[in-house]
C-alpha cells in the first residue's frame, strides 16, 4: 500500500539518508517543462492553420512527449501518416526554445541540495531523448550536479524496462535495491520496481495515464516536492 507524506518545514542534523542513491524522471517530476513542451506542439497547430488549445488541456500529456502532445494536439497516434512529419518539425519547435520557460518544480533544488549535503548521489532517468536532455540540463545548470544522466536512447529500451534505471546505477556503481526512484507516470512506477528500487509517484507532475495514481502500486505517493525529504531521510 502507499504512503503519504504532508509536507514539513522542520529540519534536522541528525537526518540519515535511508537510500545510498535517488534517481528522477525529469519531466514532471524534477522540471516543469510543460509550458516549454506545449508551446512547441502548439506552434506546430498555428503552421497548420489550426488555433491553438488551452494549455490546461495538453499539460497532463507532456510526460508522454511527442507520443502524447501530438495525439492531444492532432488525435493522431503512431500509426497515422502524418504522425512522423508531425513528430520531427515538433521536435524541431521544442529544440530551439526548449528552455523559456522550464524550471525546476518549487522545493525540488532544496531536496538535490539536501541530498548534496548529506553526499547522496542523485541522477536523472528520462524517457526524452540525449540530444534534448544533455542540453536542457545544461542550460538549467543541472549536469554538474547530477552523477548520471540516461535519456530514452541511452540504453535500447525505455522505461517501462528497467534497463535505463540500472544503467544508471551502474554509472553511481550502487545497489538497485539500496536505491529510490521518482517519477510521475505509470511508466516510471514499473519501471522502478522492475529494476528492485523503492518507488515514489509525484502527484504534482503531470500524471498523464488512465489509470489513478493510487492504483499505480507505487511504494510512497507525494503532492509536493517538500515531501520528498519526509522518505529520503530519516527524522
Amino acid at each position: 500500500m502507499s504512503s503519504s507524506f504532508s509536507p514539513s518545514s522542520s529540519s534536522s542534523p541528525s537526518k540519515k539518508p535511508l537510500f545510498q542513491g535517488v534517481f528522477f524522471d525529469l519531466d514532471g517530476t524534477l522540471a516543469d517543462t510543460a509550458p516549454d513542451l506545449v508551446a512547441a506542439v502548439n506552434l506546430l497547430r498555428v503552421t497548420k492553420g489550426l488555433t491553438p488549445l488551452p494549455y490546461e488541456e495538453l499539460r497532463p500529456r507532456a510526460s508522454a512527449g511527442a507520443k502524447g502532445l501530438i495525439g492531444g494536439a492532432f488525435g493522431y497516434d503512431a500509426s497515422h501518416p502524418e504522425y512522423e512529419a508531425l513528430r520531427v518539425q515538433f521536435i524541431a519547435n521544442y529544440e530551439k526554445d526548449i528552455c523559456v520557460h522550464t524550471q525546476l518544480f518549487e522545493g525540488i533544488n532544496e531536496v538535490l541540495r539536501e541530498l548534496e549535503t548529506h553526499c547522496v548521489p542523485w541522477g536523472i532517468v528520462t524517457n526524452k531523448a540525449e540530444r534534448l536532455t544533455r542540453p536542457l540540463l545544461d542550460l538549467m545548470k543541472l549536469s554538474d550536479r547530477s552523477h548520471a544522466i540516461v535519456g530514452g536512447d541511452t540504453t535500447p529500451y525505455s522505461k517501462p524496462h528497467p534497463a535505463p534505471i540500472l544503467k544508471a546505477t551502474e554509472i553511481c556503481k550502487l545497489d538497485p535495491t539500496a536505491c529510490v526512484y521518482v517519477g510521475d507516470d505509470l511508466r516510471d512506477v514499473q519501471a522502478g520496481k522492475a529494476a528492485g528500487m523503492k518507488t515514489i509517484a509525484t502527484a504534482y507532475g503531470y500524471c498523464g495515464c488512465d489509470e489513478p495514481i493510487e492504483d499505480w502500486g507505487a511504494d510512497y505517493i507525494v503532492y509536493h516536492p517538500s515531501e520528498l525529504s519526509q522518505i529520503i531521510f530519516s527524522h
